[in-house]
């Protein structure tokens, strides 16, 4: 599990990606407090409690380190940044029957693109499982030579 860099100052237009999001029906914004416990109740359902603990530290972030997309009322994908390490992106995850919706790299480019408003040049994706080519398609990114175990040991 490899973790990938993104050069934040060259990220590609994400306008396609949000379109297609809200032509899903998902409507993407920044966490608010009192998503917390929703939120946190949703990665833990759908991922696992391991993210759901390290995605929590994003509500005492300001302003808060996650983006979450709804369709209408229920939540339907997370994305948060600077939650355990600084300058990395990650965890993300959308609803399965939402794969492919384009909510997926939309929450990315929120994060990536607030990660840039931070004075950020570069972003870390750590450990990124299976989804090597979709960060290498979407945002550019590309491995860490020798960053296979990366900071969480695995």
């Amino acid at each position: 599990m490899p973790d990938m860099l993104v050069r934040l100052y060259d990220l590609p237009d994400a306008s396609d990606y949000h379109r297609r999001a809200e032509a899903a029906g998902l409507r993407i914004q920044r966490a608010m407090p009192w998503d917390r416990a929703a939120a946190c109740a949703f990665i833990e359902k759908e991922f696992s409690v391991r993210w759901a603990d390290e995605a929590e530290l994003a509500f005492v972030r300001q302003p808060i380190s996650m983006f979450l997309a709804f369709r209408e009322r229920e939540i339907a994908g997370f994305a948060a940044y600077e939650v355990s390490t600084r300058g990395y992106f990650g965890p993300t995850g959308v609803r399965e029957d939402l794969r492919g919706s384009g909510a997926g790299a939309a929450l990315l480019f929120r994060c990536l693109e607030s990660m840039r408003e931070l004075g950020y040049a570069y972003a870390v994706i750590g450990g990124v499982f299976e989804a090597q080519p979709f960060y290498e398609k979407v945002c550019g990114a590309f491995v860490i030579p020798g960053s296979e175990k990366g900071i969480y040991g695995w």
